[in-house]
């Protein structure tokens, strides 16, 4: 990274950061977590950074986030293997109310500055994160806080929120009750918080009725005589790449799809990423590639999982095509194959993927696979802590999972991001972007 792109040092008021436990009495328990919440896939924290135009009081945001844990007090909690033994157990949720970890510090920085060299994420960003040391990630309590002040009279938040207790879903409405209790304190919270993970038990015995393309099993013999483009892209050099695309520009990717086909904006945002990606890569054209994209389930399985839930309520679905078929036609092969993955998440199928994961050798298969997760249309570019809605809300760092993010002032567009390796990262913004600006008397409607 360009050292013009680096953010200044972080100055803690404190040598550590304070612990922020719930203001009353939370119930001492054990919490369940489903197979869903359990998987290995999800052993990490969402790391959200938003920057804000106007800093809120230290005090009030440590007293308002105190009152709001005590009914999210399992963000308070720490994770526990159930057995006892480590990493590998599966995972319980003490709920001992110890606390939030809330970190303040200070960077000589304005919001102007931070918009200005900061368009794409880059590893200094991590300084705006209080890093908690810790020998594994069970250690790491599941709420990480860091309120920094700028020299503008801003500030940056960062929070780093344990994936396993709750989805993107869960976190908007955490991180929207922590607002409602600055903002409108004299009223309940509007939407309760529902803990008790049984509603997405498994079955007894477990009945794995379906396919499920999306899980691959791990046996000792294993040859590996797959190609793992994961591992491969973990070992290069990577470069964070965003993309903004407007109404405009998703209305062109659209009709780029023939013969015609009605489809989300998702659905054809998707099909386009995977299609470049996978072009970018130069990969074999009768290599098997996968899409894995996140599908809210709250409302698919029967009975519907009750409102408030905010544990993870969403599944992978999961598509697969050779990359001859998938690069060498328009848009709708893809957008075929999405719709036909997401129509296919019944309640039937929720089921048998949560009793499938009871084998503890099943394992999410990222080796040939994009992921994309879907930030946008939750509401947390809306979060206001009562000075304002954020001037930029995204993650903390990019990885080689795409993000689909909200892009803040605009509900309409859609920013994505991925790092991919540095030697093909010009071949997939070409390929990205490629006429999606020319002016609509110059497209060649259908041409890629």
């Amino acid at each position: 990274m360009l050292r013009s792109e680096e953010l200044p040092d972080c100055f803690y008021y404190q040598n550590k950061p304070t612990l922020i436990t719930p203001n009353t009495s939370t119930p001492n328990h054990s919490l369940y977590l489903s197979n869903l919440d359990d998987q290995k896939f999800l052993r990490f924290s969402i790391k959200y950074l938003y920057l804000f135009e106007k800093a809120v009081a230290i005090d009030i945001l440590k007293y308002s986030l105190s009152k709001v844990l005590a009914d999210y007090y399992p963000l308070a909690g720490r994770l526990r293997p159930c057995g006892g033994a480590g990493d590998d157990d599966k995972l319980v949720v003490d709920c001992n109310g110890e606390g939030a970890v809330f970190a303040e510090g200070f960077m000589d920085i304005s919001c102007e500055e931070f918009l200005q060299i900061s368009r794409k994420p880059n590893s200094s960003w991590r300084k705006l994160l209080y890093r908690v040391e810790a020998h594994s990630f069970i250690e790491i309590p599941p709420l990480v806080v860091q309120v920094t002040n700028l020299r503008c009279g801003g500030m940056i938040l960062c929070t780093a929120i344990n994936h396993c207790i709750c989805d993107g879903i869960g976190t908007s409405q955490f991180l929207h009750a922590w607002a409602h209790v600055i903002t409108k304190p004299t009223l309940d919270l509007r939407i309760l918080p529902f803990h008790s993970r049984h509603v997405l038990k498994p079955r007894d015995p477990p009945q794995v009725t379906h396919n499920h393309l999306g899980y691959t099993k791990t046996t000792f013999k294993d040859n590996n005589i797959h190609v793992d483009i994961n591992q491969y892209l973990q070992s290069q050099p990577l470069v964070p790449t965003s993309f903004t695309f407007t109404s405009a520009h998703i209305l062109r990717l659209k009709r780029r799809c023939i013969p015609s086909l009605k489809c989300t904006t998702f659905e054809a945002l998707a099909s386009h990423t995977w299609r470049s990606w996978v072009r970018s890569l130069d990969l074999s054209t009768t290599f098997k590639v996968k899409l894995l994209f996140s599908v809210n389930v709250r409302k698919k399985l029967i009975p519907e999982i009750p409102q408030g839930y905010y544990g993870n309520g969403f599944v992978l679905a999961c598509t697969e095509t050779a990359v001859n078929d998938l690069v060498a036609s328009n848009l709708h092969h893809g957008i075929k194959l999405i719709q036909q993955a997401k129509s296919s998440l019944t309640d039937g199928h929720v089921r048998s993927m949560i009793d499938l994961l009871e084998d503890k050798n099943v394992k999410t298969d990222i080796c040939s696979s994009l992921v994309i997760s879907q930030w946008a249309k939750l509401g947390l570019e809306d979060l206001d802590f009562g000075q304002g809605k954020p001037l930029h809300m995204g993650p903390l760092t990019s990885d080689i999972y795409c993000l689909f993010l909200p892009v803040v002032g605009n509900f309409d567009a859609v920013k994505v991001q991925v790092s991919v390796p540095e030697c093909v990262v010009e071949k997939f913004e070409y390929y990205m972007m490629d006429g999606l600006d020319e002016e609509e008397n110059g497209e060649q409607n259908g041409f890629i």
